[in-house]
C-alpha cells in the first residue's frame, strides 16, 4: 500500500501525463459552457488542496496567489464567490506556466505535510477525498478536450498514442433474469466512498431482466435507420423537444453518413461492435422503447454489478474509447457511464459532509439522472458498484451509453 504522500504524487502526476500531447494554445480554450479549459482543471484541482487541506491544516501556510481563490473556486458558495463557469475560457491569464508553478508549490507543501503528519487519519481521509476529486477532473479534462478538438474542422488528435482495439465481434445480446426481493444497496465496508453513496439501505426490487452487455454502435445505427429520431412516440416530451430544437439525428461525434466518429485519437471508422456513447438520457430512453425494453433502475444495476469484479476498459487500458465486449464480458465497469431510469436523489437518511464540502454532492440532487459504472477514461481504482454519478438528461459530451432492462413479464 502506498504511503499517503506517494499516493498523492501518483494521482497528481497522472493528471499532467494526460496533458502530454497538448500544446499551450489547447489549455486555454473553452468549447461550451458545460466544459472547462484544461488550464482551469489544473488550477481548480490545485486550489482544492490549497484551500481545503493546506490552509486549514498547515500552520503558517502562505497562499500562492489570493486571486486564485476567485478564479478556481467551482461552486463552493460557502467559501466565497467565483468566476462564472461559462467565462472560464476568457482567462488567458494566469499563464499556463504560472499554473504549473502553482501546482508545484502546492504539491511540495502537500508532500512535506503528509510526510510530517503520516498516520493522521483525519488529514489522510481529507486527502483521499481530494485525490478522488482530482480523478473526477482527470475524466472531465479528457472529455472537455475531446469536445474542444471536435470543434476543429481538421479533426486533430488530442492523444497521439491511443491503443487500437482488435476487431472483436460483440457477444450476442441477451436478457438475464434476476429475481426480485428486498436488498441492500449503497456503500459498505471501510474503503473510500462519496457521501452520496450512503447510507446503505434496503430497497424493494421486482423480478426483472437486464442486458448481458452494453448496446452497440451497430444496434443504435439500426435505430437511426428505422427512423428512431423521427418517431415522436418513442420520445419523452422534453427529449422530443431537444431533438427538434437541436437537430439531433445521431450520437454526438458521429459523421453524417454514420460510418465514422471523432475520438481522442482523431477521426476513426465507426466500430459497429463497440458500445454506443455520447448520447443523452433522452436518446437512451427512446432507444430502449424502440427495442421493447427500458433502462435499468440504479438499484437493479448496482445489484447486478456488485456480483462483478470492478475492472475492464478503464483509463489504464489505454484505449480512451469503448471497445467491443467479448463472450465473457458484461461491461458493467468501464467503456461508458450507463444511464439508469433513476433520478439523482438522496438515499433515505442521507447526510452531506460537514462544512463547505457538504456542497460537493447534495445540492445537485434535483433535475439530473443517475449514471453508473465509469467509462473508458475513468481511473481504474476510482470505480465501484455503489458509485453514483449524475448528469442532466440532455448531456452528451461524456462517455454515456446504454444497458437495457425489462420487466420479467415481458418476453
Amino acid at each position: 500500500m502506498l504511503h499517503a504522500a506517494d499516493r498523492y504524487r501518483e494521482v497528481r502526476d497522472r493528471t499532467l501525463e494526460l496533458c502530454a500531447d497538448l500544446e499551450v494554445e489547447d489549455y486555454v480554450v473553452q468549447s461550451m459552457p458545460d466544459a472547462s479549459p484544461a488550464k482551469w482543471h489544473l488550477g481548480h484541482t490545485t486550489w482544492f488542496f490549497e484551500h481545503f487541506v493546506l490552509a486549514q491544516h498547515e500552520s503558517g501556510f502562505r497562499i500562492f496567489n489570493e486571486d486564485y481563490h476567485y478564479l478556481f473556486n467551482s461552486y463552493y458558495y460557502s467559501v466565497g464567490e467565483m468566476h462564472p463557469r461559462p467565462r472560464r475560457g476568457l482567462l488567458s491569464r494566469p499563464l499556463l506556466s504560472e499554473i504549473l508553478r502553482y501546482r508545484d508549490y502546492v504539491d511540495q507543501a502537500m508532500t512535506a505535510m503528509l510526510q510530517r503528519q503520516a498516520g493522521n487519519a483525519e488529514l489522510e481521509r481529507l486527502v483521499v477525498l481530494g485525490l478522488n476529486h482530482e480523478q473526477q477532473h482527470q475524466e472531465l479534462l479528457l472529455t472537455d478536450v475531446k469536445h474542444l478538438f471536435s470543434c476543429n474542422p481538421t479533426r486533430p488528435a488530442a492523444c497521439r498514442s491511443l491503443k487500437t482495439a482488435a476487431n472483436t465481434p460483440a457477444s450476442p445480446h441477451r436478457f438475464i433474469a434476476r429475481s426480485g426481493g428486498l436488498f441492500d444497496i449503497g456503500a459498505s465496508g471501510a474503503g473510500f466512498c462519496f457521501d452520496n453513496e450512503t447510507p446503505r439501505h434496503q430497497v424493494l426490487v421486482a423480478d426483472h431482466e437486464i442486458g448481458s452487455r452494453l448496446v452497440t454502435n451497430g444496434e443504435f445505427r439500426d435505430f437511426i435507420r428505422d427512423g428512431g429520431y423521427t418517431e415522436n412516440g418513442l420520445w419523452l416530451s422534453d427529449g422530443w423537444a431537444a431533438v427538434q430544437q437541436r437537430g439531433w439525428n445521431r450520437p454526438l461525434y458521429w459523421s453524417e453518413d454514420l460510418q465514422a466518429q471523432f475520438t481522442l485519437g482523431g477521426q476513426r471508422p465507426l466500430n459497429p461492435d463497440a458500445p454506443v456513447v455520447h448520447i443523452s438520457f433522452y436518446e437512451a430512453d427512446a432507444f430502449a422503447r424502440w427495442a421493447g425494453a427500458r433502462l435499468p433502475t440504479e438499484a437493479e444495476w448496482e445489484l447486478a454489478a456488485a456480483e462483478q469484479q470492478p475492472g475492464g476498459n478503464l483509463l489504464g487500458a489505454g484505449y480512451l474509447q469503448p471497445i467491443a465486449a467479448g463472450d465473457d464480458q458484461s461491461q458493467y465497469f468501464g467503456d461508458c457511464w450507463e444511464w439508469t431510469a433513476s433520478p439523482y436523489a438522496a438515499y433515505p437518511g442521507f447526510r452531506p459532509l460537514a462544512g463547505s464540502l457538504g456542497e460537493y454532492n447534495g445540492k445537485f440532487m434535483c433535475n439530473q439522472m443517475t449514471v453508473r459504472g465509469g467509462s473508458c477514461v475513468t481511473a481504474d481504482d476510482h470505480i465501484r458498484a455503489s458509485y453514483r454519478s449524475f448528469f442532466y438528461p440532455d448531456a452528451r459530451w461524456q462517455f454515456l451509453g446504454i444497458r437495457l432492462a425489462r420487466d420479467a413479464a415481458v418476453r
